[in-house]
């Protein structure tokens, strides 16, 4: 598949589903399980069925390994969703989850002994300062926003810093599980397809301790009011719309990212993901109105220049400028 289209897939797809899991946040804010439970669900079938070969195809990586790694797996997906049920604002989970590169490198430098240069450093003192921005003005935020009831203010509070605790969490978490990710592909080899699959797969017993959870949203998401859908034809409750199309866009998301990892570079995977977050950002800023200061412009601004620098995007396009050069004065030198 050709790169421009992969880069699609990932904006169309990423983009979106950002858009539908705010549709539904906003109406159910603690509906994060039933969201989760339904893109496991996808996913594992279309990997059974196109991956598994329905069970015949043996994996190449043990399934212990798995096992381990679906454990990580499965509470950084649902701690993510959480935090979403404890004041924490859609723009700023995007923003504090962009933090991933900070606890990359921690972890990096703790397990696996590694040492980076002062470019890798500074970027992430950039980030660092980005999340911190927008951390800190969201609290000034959640603090004026409770000000009218000073005890109902304190426990919205707390509240707030539990999910700012559980975001840390997951973050640290989930850079954990890609640096053991990275150890098996060193060696057994690089089955992202197959990780995909049983990434999914295997969580989903997990699912039957928060079934009373998953079945009440659907309760809920059975009484909203009626949808027609213009291609299908169908009427169906709004908010099984909602969950509908964010299960697709999410898959058509992680086939985007998969193709491009096969296709291109790291460095591009870096650069494409970093501006679908930061498209995905401006769109739920301006689309549905989250409040959004120019401090959390500046976290932002930091936040990303901060992961372009990470991923050494200047030096590669002054290299790829350079090269353009080269090329246009040969044949005048010819």
């Amino acid at each position: 598949m050709h790169p421009a289209l992969a880069v699609g897939l990932v904006f169309g797809g990423c983009c979106s589903n950002v858009v539908f899991l705010e549709l539904l946040a906003r109406e159910f804010p603690g509906c994060g399980n039933i969201v989760t439970f339904s893109q496991f669900l996808f996913i594992a079938v279309e990997g059974f069925i196109f991956e598994a070969n329905f069970g015949r195809k043996s994996p190449a990586i043990p399934i212990r390994y798995y096992l381990i790694m679906v454990a990580m797996f499965f509470t950084v997906s649902v701690v993510n969703n959480y935090a979403l049920n404890l004041n924490i604002s859609m723009p700023l989970h995007m923003i504090f989850r962009s933090g991933s590169l900070i606890a990359s490198m921690a972890l990096g430098i703790i397990i696996l002994k590694k040492r980076y240069s002062v470019s890798k450093y500074t970027s992430i003192a950039l980030v660092s300062l980005g999340i911190f921005t927008c951390t800190f003005m969201s609290a000034k935020q959640v603090a004026s926003d409770s000000s009218l009831n000073e005890e109902d203010g304190v426990q919205v509070f707390l509240w707030w810093l539990l999910g700012i605790a559980a975001l840390t969490f997951a973050l640290l978490m989930s850079a954990r599980m890609g640096i053991f990710q990275e150890t098996l592909y060193q060696r057994f080899g690089k089955h992202s397809k197959e990780a995909l699959f049983y990434n999914h797969a295997l969580p989903l017993p997990g699912f039957l301790l928060l079934a009373p959870n998953i079945y009440q949203h659907a309760v809920l998401f059975s009484q909203s009011e009626p949808f027609r859908v213009p291609v299908l034809g169908l009427t169906l409750p709004i908010m099984w719309f909602y969950l509908l199309m964010n299960v697709v866009t999410q898959y058509v998301c992680i086939r985007g990212v998969f193709i491009l990892t096969t296709e291109c570079p790291s460095l591009t995977v870096t650069l494409v993901v970093t501006l679908r977050k930061f498209v995905s950002l401006i769109f739920s800023i301006l689309y549905f109105r989250n409040p959004f200061t120019a401090w959390h412009w500046l976290g932002t601004a930091l936040v990303f220049l901060g992961t372009l620098l990470y991923a050494e995007v200047w030096h590669s396009l002054g290299s790829l400028l350079a090269r353009c050069r080269r090329r246009r004065r040969r044949p005048k030198e010819e």
